[in-house]
């Protein structure tokens, strides 16, 4: 099964979505995208140096950053899809949430550790007005390119903050691409048979940054 949605460039270039700050629910989601941004990558550049002899240590930045701004209950009913999270058990639901949020946290830890001095500009704040949804839209700047790569990020409130629940990059969606990828699997072979082929994965991913020491 191949897990690879979009490039490891293209997974860095989405990890400036993983951090939103605290306080969340009184910001603007374009000021909390622009405020935070800044913030990730001031805390990358002063743990350059340890992050290089220790690269494992990425987790628990994204840990301490990422994770509690993630609404990951509601990406993971969109990518296992309607029917089925219906047909799932509650013991797979809480599996597949887990090994799906480690799936993220281990793939972009590589790219977090790639970063090479990307600026974001924001663009505009699309809202949904039948529904809590808003787009963000930003383009990425690589230094010394002409041409800004787009990243879109879908938020909604829950529990009273702004959280993440997709991210285009390029136009191409996250939730949507792993949608298409479990939904061949299960068919093909069964719910359990995903999650142990994310299972394995992750082991492999953990096991590679590992290997960077």
């Amino acid at each position: 099964m191949n897990f690879k949605v979009v490039t490891s460039k293209f997974l860095f270039l989405s990890l400036l979505l993983l951090a939103l700050g605290a306080n969340a629910s009184t910001k603007e989601p374009d000021v909390v995208i622009k405020d935070t941004v800044g913030g990730v990558l001031d805390r990358l550049s002063v743990e350059k140096e340890q992050l290089g002899a220790h690269p494992e240590r990425i987790y628990e930045l994204i840990q301490e950053l990422v994770i509690p701004h993630f609404d990951f209950s509601s990406m993971s009913k969109w990518v296992l899809g309607k029917s089925n999270w219906k047909g799932a058990s509650v013991e797979q639901r809480d599996v597949f949430v887990d090994q799906f949020r480690t799936l993220l946290v281990r793939t972009y830890a590589r790219a977090l550790l790639e970063y090479s001095q990307e600026e974001v500009k924001i663009n505009e704040v699309k809202r949904n007005p039948n529904s809590n949804l808003v787009t963000v839209k930003t383009e990425v700047q690589q230094p010394g390119g002409d041409v800004g790569i787009p990243i879109n990020y879908r938020m909604h409130i829950s529990g009273g903050e702004w959280k993440i629940v997709d991210v285009a990059v390029d136009g191409i969606s996250l939730v949507r691409s792993y949608r298409g990828s479990f939904a061949s699997e299960i068919k093909s072979n069964g719910l359990d048979s995903l999650l142990g082929k994310l299972k394995d994965k992750n082991n492999k991913l953990a096991s590679s940054l590992r290997n960077k020491e």
